[in-house]
């Protein structure tokens, strides 16, 4: 896609109205999805950061970043400077969409966030105990406001109803395993209504906690959270996968892959008593747990991947989910989380 970044953030500058002059423009992306981070350097020496992003449509990109500006204004202590924020225009947060024939496009602007330290590649039993009472805080405290927020645009069964179409019209990247997908979304929603997933609260998500997306404190609490490609409004389960690599005895890798045997680990389960004595988990959203992973597979990496993830990325990851998937019922007893949590 042969696209003048920089030209799209300058426009879309312009059309925000701000007096002030972009000096410099960096690309700081990362180079794993096709959403575009750059850093904004200005003439009056401030920093600003942009999301350029063409994954999804932009009705759920405005509708997911409006939620996320309330959230970041509503959460209270400790976590009312947590989240990075957006930029305003008026009484509205600025957005901008950028359309021609390649492209359907949404902007944003964020504000720098402090960032204290980055979390270890690796961690240790205390430092698995902190984050995990750390998260079981942060989402107690979505919870407490999740009525407060601006209604989601989209549930999972939506997500799952979009993957049906894709099946149904011949998607040529996995038409191949079409039997094998319908198997597992016909599993997902069996699964869903026998844990009476309708009935769990469902509260701001933001899935990715790779050790990139957030700092922590020299006490190890948290202290900052950045991008937010995959949030949404769920059940907090939703972040438990990511969580899981987070604490996992490999830690973070440059080359990763999404498996689930680090769903056993006992890491990952040191991870769950800590939450657990702080924000109690039900027997049903520990179950569901599976269950959540099966819909990352499903969402991100099989019907969202080739649109996310550069080529190079999405084509792996894929193939290797279309090899999880049949181990995933045989391989994951989700009763070693209700034994681990002795309920």
């Amino acid at each position: 896609m042969s696209l003048d970044f920089n030209k799209i953030i300058l426009k879309a500058w312009d059309s925000y109205g701000d007096s002030r002059k972009i000096k410099r423009i960096t690309d700081i992306s990362v180079k794993v999805s096709t959403n575009g981070v750059y850093k904004l350097d200005l003439d009056d020496k401030n920093i600003l950061f942009a999301k350029f992003s063409y994954f999804g449509k932009h009705e759920s990109f405005s509708n997911d970043h409006k939620i996320i500006n309330a959230l970041s204004n509503n959460l209270g202590l400790p976590f009312d400077r947590f989240l990075a924020r957006s930029l305003m225009k008026g009484n509205k947060l600025y957005i901008y969409r950028y359309r021609d024939s390649e492209i359907d496009a949404s902007l944003v602007f964020y504000l720098p966030v402090k960032i204290n330290q980055r979390p270890p590649k690796i961690f240790n039993e205390f430092q698995i105990s902190k984050l995990g009472r750390g998260i079981a805080s942060f989402h107690l405290s979505c919870d407490h406001i999740r009525n407060t927020l601006p209604k989601a645009g989209k549930t999972i069964f939506d997500d799952i109803r979009s993957l049906k179409i894709d099946l149904k019209e011949g998607n040529k990247y996995f038409i191949s395993h079409a039997g094998l997908i319908k198997d597992h979304i016909d599993l997902f929603a069996e699964n869903c209504n026998e844990l009476n997933y309708e009935s769990f609260h469902k509260i701001p998500v933001f899935l990715d906690w790779n050790i990139g997306n957030f700092s922590i404190n020299e006490n190890f609490s948290l202290f900052s959270r950045w991008d937010f490609d995959w949030f949404r409004i769920d059940s907090r389960i939703f972040d438990f996968y990511f969580l899981s690599r987070v604490v996992s005895s490999v830690g973070d890798r440059s080359v990763f892959t999404y498996g689930f045997d680090i769903l056993k680990e006992e890491r990952f389960l040191h991870f769950l008593k800590n939450y657990h004595e702080v924000y109690p988990l039900t027997h049903n959203e520990l179950h569901f747990i599976k269950e959540s992973y099966r819909f990352f597979l499903l969402n991100y990496v099989i019907r969202g991947g080739r649109r996310f993830f550069h080529e190079s990325f999405s084509e792996k990851l894929q193939k290797e989910a279309f090899d999880f998937l049949p181990l995933l019922d045989k391989n994951l007893d989700t009763n070693i989380y209700i034994k681990a949590l002795n309920l």
